[in-house]
């Protein structure tokens, strides 16, 4: 017995000073050159610092982007349980500068009952204006809810997560937004689409990765598309494009896509089939002319003068997008560069006001539905948000907590 418990405290020894040895020897991590053996448990901590802040160190509104209470609402709601919460808020609400303030009515409306809008049990609420009706197209309609699900693509999202929220959008009676990465066979399971068209041209291009009018109507009209969004860039990272690895372009996803499967399939930072505003609107009549569906944009605000142009542009000729989906620098992105995710694009608050104000302006206000993105997911951001102009509001991070991420 003493042989053995020698033995194991010998090659423990041995390990041990192994261990110091590489550490002292090896060239790349400073702190485990400084402090051997030690160190290591610095970089087992920080592994676990996510997980650990969020559990367990920070207070029930710090963590970001969402909160420890904000992940509690979105997991009550979703599971269909009371999402109230005891002993009043645990806001600064004197001194927090951001805070949204609802001013309550002293003789407040009826709650609405089973079966009305906004009541038990299907919750919609209806927009108020109709998706292609200012410019006559062909199968404009007024969708069933306010909100909906932003675009998430199939490959950056897997199967069975693209499957749960269309099943969860057939549900709530609520519009799915493709992403950019074409239809899945799970997008099929019951929810409307809205089918968007990235820089890539995924399921609508030609072999030289170019628009191809022909592979778009394939593609919509064995869908259930209802409108179709062309995106121009995105809160977390605009222009700056984007990259699903090789590796995970399995033939399934190349298939959808349109491109070759093991190879780097890229998202150029601008698109190819126009350069100008001008170029924009004759492209989205186009689209709209050969489907019959509202067709709209979706960017992050940055150079002011385009939305402007766009906004002469529209009442000078009639035409341009059906709906403009504006991304707040605060929205989510499956990867980004640091500087982008914090730095370009302005925040949803006030990007929206400025570009809402242009079509306001214009008197295009009501020719035109806006929508809104950017952690929007919660009853006073998209109160505030509809107080700016917003028609309609998309969420995507909320609704992908809702099946199962834990923002970590």
């Amino acid at each position: 017995m003493r042989k053995r418990t020698r033995g194991i405290a010998l090659a423990s020894l041995a390990s041990l000073a192994a261990l110091v040895g590489y550490d002292v020897s090896q060239r790349r991590k400073p702190i485990l050159r400084n402090f051997p053996v030690i160190g290591h448990f610095r970089y087992l901590l920080e592994a676990f610092g996510p997980e650990l802040r969020q559990y367990i160190v920070t207070s029930n509104n710090e963590e970001r982007p969402f909160s420890r209470d904000q992940r509690r609402w979105i997991k009550t709601s979703s599971e269909g349980k009371p999402n109230v919460f005891g002993f009043g808020t645990d806001d600064e609400v004197e001194s927090v500068d951001s805070l949204v303030i609802i001013k309550h009515s002293p003789f407040p409306a009826p709650a609405p009952g089973d079966g009305e809008p906004g009541g038990a049990p299907d919750f919609e609420v209806p927009a108020a204006k109709t998706l292609g009706a200012a410019h006559g197209r062909k199968h404009a309609f007024r969708p069933a809810s306010v909100v909906n699900i932003s675009g998430m693509s199939f490959g950056a999202l897997s199967p069975p997560a693209v499957e749960a929220l269309n099943r969860g959008a057939a549900i709530a009676g609520c519009l799915h937004n493709t992403g950019e990465g074409g239809i899945a066979p799970y997008h099929r399971h019951g929810g409307e689409l809205i089918f968007q068209i990235g820089t890539g041209y995924f399921a609508c291009r030609d072999e030289a990765g170019r628009f191809s009018m022909e592979r778009l109507l394939e593609t919509v009209e064995g869908a259930p598309v209802r409108a179709i969004e062309i995106k121009l860039s995105q809160g977390a990272k605009p222009g700056l494009g984007g990259l699903l690895p090789a590796a995970k372009v399995t033939p399934e996803i190349a298939e959808c896509r349109g491109v070759p499967v093991g190879v780097d399939c890229v998202s150029p930072p601008s698109h190819s089939a126009f350069s100008d505003v001008d170029g924009l609107i004759e492209f989205i009549e186009q689209v709209a002319g050969a489907t019959g569906l509202p067709v709209g944009i979706k960017s992050a605000v940055g150079e002011l003068e385009f939305w402007v142009s766009l906004a002469e542009r529209m009442s000078a000729s009639g035409g341009g997008p059906d709906f403009i989906t504006i991304d707040g620098g605060e929205g989510g992105t499956g990867a980004a560069p640091l500087a982008f995710a914090d730095h370009v694009a302005l925040p949803f608050k006030i990007g929206f006001a400025i570009v809402y104000a242009t079509f306001a302006r214009a008197g295009l206000a009501e020719e035109v539905v806006f929508i809104g993105a950017g952690r929007l997911g919660f009853p006073d951001a998209a109160l505030f948000a509809a107080a700016l102009g917003c028609d309609m509001f998309n969420v995507g991070r909320e609704a992908m907590m809702s099946i199962g991420c834990i923002q970590a």
